[in-house]
C-alpha cells in the first residue's frame, strides 16, 4: 500500500511539473490554481453575471479535449452538445468541478492532472492511462432542473399537437 501511495505521489508531481511548464511557457496567459487541484484560464469571461451552476441545475455546454501538447483527442464537434445535470450525472471530476466555477457564456481552458480527468483507466478509447488533459469548455447556459423538465414537456406537447394537425391535414387532403 505504501508503494502505491508513493507511486501516485510521484505521478501527480510529474504531471503537475508538466502543467507548470505549460503555464510558465506562456506568461501572457494568466492561469488560476483551483482549490481542487487543477488550473484554469478565461478565454471569454462574463463579469456581469454572478450566478454559477449548482447541484440540480442543468448545464448546456460544449468542450474539446486535448493532450498537454495541444493535440486534439476529442473535438468540440465530436462531443457537442452536452447537457449535464450538475452533480447528479457521472462526468470527469475536473469538469464537474470546473463547470461550477463558470458563468453563462464563458469559455475557459482547464488543465487537469489525470487523477481528476479519466484517471488510471483512461476512457478505454482515445484517452490513455494516467493522461493529464487540457479541456476548453464553453458554458452556454444553465437552468434549474424544474425549468428543464417543463421545457421538455412543452416540446413534447408541441410536437404531439403538430403531429395531430399534420394527420388531420393529411386526412382532409385525401378526401
Amino acid at each position: 500500500m505504501k508503494k502505491s501511495a508513493e507511486r501516485n505521489r510521484k505521478l501527480i508531481a510529474g504531471e503537475e511539473g508538466q502543467i507548470d511548464s505549460i503555464i510558465k511557457s506562456n506568461p501572457k496567459v494568466k492561469y488560476i490554481a483551483s482549490t481542487k487541484g487543477y488550473w484554469y484560464t478565461y478565454l471569454i469571461q462574463n463579469k456581469l453575471d454572478t450566478l454559477t451552476p449548482k447541484k440540480g441545475d442543468v448545464a448546456f455546454f460544449d468542450y474539446e479535449i486535448k493532450d498537454l501538447k495541444g493535440n486534439i483527442i476529442y473535438s468540440e464537434l465530436e462531443l457537442r452538445p452536452q447537457t449535464y445535470l450538475v452533480d447528479k450525472q457521472n462526468i470527469m471530476t475536473g469538469l464537474r468541478e470546473g463547470i461550477k466555477l463558470m458563468h453563462k457564456n464563458e469559455k475557459v481552458t482547464f488543465l487537469f492532472p489525470s487523477h481528476i480527468a479519466f484517471g488510471y483507466h483512461g476512457d478505454n478509447k482515445k484517452i490513455g492511462t494516467n493522461q493529464p488533459l487540457l479541456c476548453t469548455v464553453t458554458l452556454h447556459n444553465f437552468i434549474s432542473e424544474e425549468a428543464f423538465k417543463k421545457e421538455i414537456q412543452l416540446k413534447a406537447e408541441t410536437q404531439t399537437n403538430t403531429e395531430t394537425k399534420l394527420i388531420d391535414t393529411t386526412k382532409t387532403i385525401k378526401k
